[in-house]
């Protein structure tokens, strides 16, 4: 057996055990989902009407803080990365949203997002990372209202958590700081913008600190066979190290039922317009999976 069979039988049975990671998890999620939806809104043998609209549904999707459940998951792969620009990353990212009403007029809404990565020849002489990163955990506060001009609000903190089972796939840093969202739904067009921003409170005195500046805007058209073309970027600016990372992500999804299951699919490429020192290059895949709880 050659080097480049030996190579691809490796990242096969890694990729198998990337897979076994994920079954855990993936319970996890559905069982919380299916939990808090009974907690949030109390059981339901049917549908109301107005939620058994796709095209509804998946304009919903578009909105970070809609008070809809849902459990996604994002597979994205990257390329061209370190020194030599020879190594790659496949990241898996479980993205539970959970709402909740605290009162007749607020909701909060848990975005949670858990990536499970499998990475090669990113660090020089250091083979293959596989495990669970670090959570970034989020709390919108969200008027259940839109403002008097139509803008759909949100805001509260967002955490950084060192769960990551890797040295090379955590910061090993506490991490706390601001979130919000704005954005508009007209016809058949979502935009906005979503931002965070997380300094390090704690952690390994010998990791580097934490000062990170993330953006998100975009621009969401949704048509009435619930076809939905999204744009946007995911913006970082690292102060420490006073580097930009800006993918641009193009994405085509369907909303479908299967089973009586809501769920949302579809993929797409991400272009990184700009890259850190050792970071991702040129083009990249993103393939999406939601199955939606609606109330």
């Amino acid at each position: 057996m050659n080097n480049a069979q030996k190579s691809v039988l490796k990242r096969t049975l890694l990729s198998k055990q990337l897979a076994l990671q994920l079954i855990p998890f993936g319970k996890l999620i559905l069982l919380s989902s299916l939990s808090c939806s009974s907690f949030a809104y109390g059981q339901s043998d049917a549908l109301p009407k107005d939620t058994q609209n796709k095209e509804a549904l998946a304009k919903k999707l578009n909105n970070p803080v809609a008070a809809l459940i849902s459990a996604p998951i994002q597979y994205n792969f990257d390329e061209n990365i370190g020194a030599d620009d020879k190594g790659s990353r496949t990241t898996i990212n479980i993205q539970p949203v959970i709402p909740f009403s605290i009162s007749d007029n607020w909701n909060l809404i848990s975005r949670t997002i858990l990536p499970v990565i499998d990475q090669e020849s990113i660090h020089n002489n250091a083979g293959t990372q596989s495990g669970v990163g670090d959570i970034v955990q989020s709390i919108f506060f969200s008027p259940k209202a839109p403002t008097n001009n139509g803008w759909i609000l949100g805001a509260g903190p967002v955490l950084l958590l060192p769960t990551g089972s890797d040295d090379k796939l955590t910061a090993d840093k506490f991490g706390l700081g601001p979130t919000a969202v704005a954005l508009k739904q007209q016809g058949p067009w979502t935009y906005g913008a979503l931002g965070n921003h997380i300094w390090s409170v704690g952690g390994r005195s010998d990791r580097a600190d934490v000062n990170a500046t993330f953006m998100q805007p975009f621009l969401v058209y949704t048509t009435k066979k619930a076809t939905t073309y999204a744009l946007n970027t995911e913006s970082t600016y690292d102060w420490e190290s006073k580097q930009w990372a800006v993918p641009v992500n193009f994405t085509v999804t369907q909303m479908i039922k299967v089973g009586g299951q809501l769920i949302s699919v579809g993929g797409g490429l991400r272009y990184w317009a700009k890259s850190t020192d050792n970071g991702p290059e040129g083009v990249g895949i993103r393939l999406m999976f939601t199955m939606l709880f609606p109330k």
